[in-house]
């Protein structure tokens, strides 16, 4: 069972180290600069039937320019989103985003990142993740419907 994670920062340098983190882990990675140019953001509603999830692990900045991180996660729970896990980077918290980021069941991490806190992080949730699962085919004709 691979686990795929899904990540999001408009710095190159931080989204690379957490695709270099995610990849050595055996993780299936997906990164993009923005939420905005993502299908997860453009899809009208959850596409995923039973037992099925677009991702394991979804990692986000909150300040990115065209979509800010947390409006994307409260989004994706808005549109029944079952992606399991979610963390949210901040390199300065607010306490109005912490608490919202908190509501929303998120892990919250502060720039630097600290790698080592991630990879204990990554060991804490990579169990919880079931084997059972399935991972939504990004081509295929249910993902399409829903964009």
């Amino acid at each position: 069972m691979r686990i795929r994670t899904v990540i999001f920062d408009d710095n190159p340098g931080i989204r690379m180290g957490l695709w270099g983190v995610c990849d050595r882990r055996g993780h299936e990675v997906f990164t993009f600069p923005d939420p905005g140019i993502c299908p997860l953001h453009v899809m009208r509603r959850c596409p995923c039937p039973a037992g099925t999830v677009c991702a394991d692990i979804i990692i986000s900045d909150i300040d990115m320019p065209q979509v800010n991180g947390l409006d994307f996660i409260e989004e994706l729970h808005t549109k029944n989103c079952v992606a399991p896990h979610f963390l949210l980077i901040s390199g300065e918290w607010s306490d109005a985003d912490h608490a919202r980021a908190v509501r929303l069941g998120c892990r919250l991490f502060t720039k630097p990142i600290h790698m080592e806190e991630l990879n204990a992080w990554l060991e804490k949730i990579e169990p919880m993740v079931s084997p059972a699962r399935k991972l939504l085919d990004w081509q295929s004709q249910e993902w399409a419907a829903n964009v």
